[in-house]
Order: C-alpha cells, then structure tokens, then sequence
C-alpha cells in the first residue's frame, strides 16, 4: 500500500494516558508538533472504554470473540478523544484514507474496527491488544517504524502477541509519555537513516 506514500511512522497511543493528571494533554501537544517534521499515523489504545469490556465481561462473561471486538471498538471510542484533543487529527477507518489525509498535511487517527473486521487476521484473544494492532497497522501500510507510548514502560511492556505481529526488522521503541524527548530524537535518527543518499 506504501507506493507513493511518504515515508511515516505509526505511533500507538495508549488509553492508560488519560487516567494521568495531563499525560494525554501533554502527548497530543507533543505529537502535533512532531507531526511536523515526522508524517505519522496515530492508533488509539483502549483505555477507560476498553475496561469498560473487562469489567462488563469480569461481571457477565463475553465469549473470546465478542470481548475481543468489543476491546477494538473501545480504540474507535478513544480515537475520537485524541482527535478532539489534537489540532489537525483526523479520524480514518481505511487505508486508503491515509494518503489523503498526510497529504493534506494532517494527522490521521485510526479507528481500527471496520478494517480489523473485515481483514480479521488476529487471534480473538486478550493476549492481543491495541499494541499488537499498531504493529499489524504498520506492517500492513509499510510503515517506516513503530512507536508505543505508554502510562509507564515496565519489564513487560506489550502484550503477548506483539513479536509475533511485529514485521521482522522494523524499527520500534516502546517509551512512557514523560520521556517524549527519546521520542523526538529517535524519529530524527530513523527518519535520517531512511533518507535516500542525495
């Protein structure tokens, strides 16, 4: 799908951010800048929506199939959050969406449950989560790297799923939100590495 696509980076942006007193604010401040110098795809977590799904199964039981495309709809959910919070965030429900909207020099904002749907290409499992999917996401576009922002990185930091869907050899970096600045400077350096030799 990348012919003719500028270069781009998909970032993943997670739900656990808006439970953290200006974390979400701060990252959607820090992306529109970025966006920039650095074309980038965003794909929203789950978030408050997405425990909505655990509680309301914890409580009433879901089969695997219905949590797991209830989860993908909480991402649609949180993807109109990031675009009401950042300016030029546009929300897009297909590939084909996406060159238009970087062209036009804006951000565009994955919701991902019309297309996961009909490509269906994951496990109905909560061992695949929103991180899983970015990196499908980006696989599928050709996307020049991944990056996850997160609440906090600890010794586990993605699902289980995330190596398999991981393209083999793209460049990813998995950062929390108050260390945005490895962020800037990793996106020049992969951004520089991925230049053609003038």
């Amino acid at each position: 799908m990348n012919g003719g696509l500028v270069d781009f980076t998909v970032i993943k942006v997670g739900g656990g951010l808006s439970q953290l007193p200006g974390a979400l604010e701060r990252v959607c401040s820090a992306l529109e800048a970025l966006s920039q110098l650095h074309p980038m795809l965003l794909v929203p977590g789950g978030g408050p929506f997405a425990d909505a799904v655990r509680a309301f199964e914890g409580r009433a039981g879901l089969s695997p199939a219905a949590a797991h495309w209830m989860a993908i709809l909480a991402m649609d959910q949180y993807a109109y959050v990031l675009a009401d919070r950042i300016s030029g965030g546009v929300i897009v429900e297909e590939p084909g969406e996406i060159r238009e909207v970087l062209s036009a020099g804006k951000i565009p904002i994955m919701a991902p449950a019309r297309w996961m749907r009909s490509a269906d290409v994951l496990p109905h499992s909560w061992d695949v989560t929103s991180d899983s999917i970015a990196a499908v996401v980006a696989g599928t576009l050709g996307a020049g790297r991944l990056a996850l922002i997160k609440p906090a990185v600890s010794a586990d930091p993605v699902d289980c799923y995330f190596q398999a869907a991981l393209p083999a050899g793209m460049p990813h970096l998995i950062v929390s939100w108050e260390r945005l600045d490895e962020l800037s400077v990793w996106l020049s350096v992969q951004t520089a590495a991925a230049a053609p030799p003038e």
